[in-house]
């Protein structure tokens, strides 16, 4: 999956993709209504390609949560971001068995399920299933490897 010109604008609701550049700033597109304007350097800015989830062992990068969500849910819609938080926590427990509690917010929780949803429902669905089919392989790599030792 590749996130690395979908962005998030800290004040503002939902995902951006990066259209272009301009002297000062960036052009970027809502994936939601698909209206374009500029995101300066006093904006916060995060590329959901350098986002992860704290574990108690090392961080798992969100195109690898995201692959899981839609292996989970066969490619369909996930749980709303609006759900208790007790679900949200359920599902995530799941994917991410050793997902930091202390460090991982229930904000960041909801923020998951919001964004993959977004994606979902109004991105390039060929980008989520390229990294299915990439994970799925990556999974029978792993069964191949653990039958041969």
């Amino acid at each position: 999956m590749d996130l690395s010109s979908i962005i998030s604008i800290s004040g503002k609701p939902g995902l951006y993709k990066i259209v272009s550049q301009a002297k000062n700033s960036i052009i970027v597109e809502s994936i939601i209504d698909k209206k374009r304007f500029p995101a300066y350097s006093s904006d916060k800015i995060s590329v959901l390609d350098d986002i992860s989830i704290y574990t108690h062992n090392e961080d798992k990068p969100l195109k690898d949560i995201f692959s899981a969500i839609y292996v989970k849910t066969e490619g369909k819609e996930t749980l709303s971001h609006k759900e208790k938080i007790s679900e949200l926590i359920s599902f995530i427990s799941d994917i991410i068995p050793d997902y930091d509690e202390d460090r991982v917010y229930p904000s960041d929780i909801k923020k998951i399920f919001q964004w993959f949803n977004i994606l979902i429902n109004h991105s390039d669905i060929e980008m989520i299933k390229k990294a299915d089919k990439k994970a799925a392989s990556n999974s029978k790599e792993k069964k191949d490897t653990s039958k041969t030792k």
